[in-house]
């Protein structure tokens, strides 16, 4: 039966791919990933011949109607992106949402996706958090952190390296400095790291010594 398939990747560490996920890669008629140059590496790393097309958040929104009739033909479809879960801070959910509205089914495999080992390794609350994605960058940046600093669940961010001083800074405005929060990048990777402290400390270090790589912010929160 044709479907859509949403197959996790590796964020760093290639053997991070669940069985599962390599066998659905190699038994569909179409891979749509993000990078297709990313994404033939891992193809070629686990011999993979499945036919690629590009498929990201420039041309989603032209390319999913012409994917769903695909699948309404027959074909199965395994969407996947640079690294991670797709539609988690990347695209996937406009072709996840027309799929089911086609009556399309969708099968999203477990697997790797980045916030889950920072929040785990933060050391902070994780029983109840809210996930945030990326900060948007100019408009409504300032209300969005007003709002975060009266959250009193856990929050998960992603930053860019050349970001980061400047949302740790604005995390000293808005939150304290006093506010815990753990910085997590290259999850997976070989120089992975984890810098816990309070947020003074923590963007003390990072002042020190720049930030390089994908990284993962966990921010304690609001106590009563």
């Amino acid at each position: 039966m044709s479907k859509l398939f949403l197959v996790p990747t590796p964020i760093g560490n290639l053997e991070d791919i669940t069985l599962r996920g390599i066998r659905v890669l190699k038994e569909a008629d179409l891979i749509l990933a993000e990078d297709t140059r990313n994404s033939g590496k891992l193809l070629k790393h686990y011999e993979i011949a499945t036919p690629m097309q590009s498929h990201h958040m420039h041309n989603e929104h032209k390319t999913v109607e012409n994917v769903v009739r695909q699948i309404q033909n027959g074909k199965t479809v395994a969407l996947i992106s640079d690294a991670g879960t797709p539609a988690i801070s990347d695209p996937g959910f406009l072709l996840t949402r027309a799929c089911v509205e086609a009556g399309i089914e969708v099968d999203c495999l477990p697997g790797a996706t980045a916030f889950v080992p920072a929040l785990v390794n933060s050391g902070l609350p994780n029983d109840k958090f809210v996930f945030e994605g990326f900060l948007p960058v100019k408009k409504g940046r300032r209300t969005r952190l007003q709002i975060l600093a009266e959250e009193s669940r856990t929050i998960i961010l992603y930053e860019s390296p050349h970001k980061l001083l400047k949302t740790l800074s604005q995390f000293k405005e808005y939150f304290g400095e006093e506010r815990p929060v753990s910085v997590s990048r290259e999850i997976t990777k070989l120089h992975e790291e984890t810098v816990r402290g309070t947020v003074a400390e923590v963007l003390a270090h990072f002042e020190a010594k720049p930030p390089k790589g994908e990284i993962v912010i966990v921010v304690g929160g609001k106590k009563d």
